[in-house]
């Protein structure tokens, strides 16, 4: 695949990126060099090889998916005017 100066001209305008004719022309090489460095990554073979996430092994740090109240209920009701067993009470409005 290969970048055009109109290909590079739509990227900036849906981008929103103001670019002169010169700049533009100088992307067309720029990014042409980066799809060739991404195309040679192809031919690499990686059979067998493990996704990584990291260059040393470990272990993800992961924790506990529990769904709880988080016992934060007092603080949140700490600032209303009127509250009860953690519950905001609030004038009826329905006439």
């Amino acid at each position: 695949m290969s970048v055009d100066l109109a290909t590079v001209k739509r990227v900036a305008r849906l981008a929103r990126i103001a670019v002169s004719e010169e700049e533009a022309n100088r992307m067309v090489g720029e990014l042409n060099g980066i799809l060739g460095f991404v195309e040679q990554l192809s031919e690499v073979n990686i059979e067998g090889v493990e996704a990584m996430t990291s260059v040393t092994p470990m272990d993800m740090k992961k924790r506990a998916d529990v769904v709880d109240d988080g016992n934060k209920a007092a603080d949140i009701v700490a600032n209303a005017p009127v509250s009860d067993h953690n519950f905001f009470l609030v004038p009826k409005v329905v006439e």
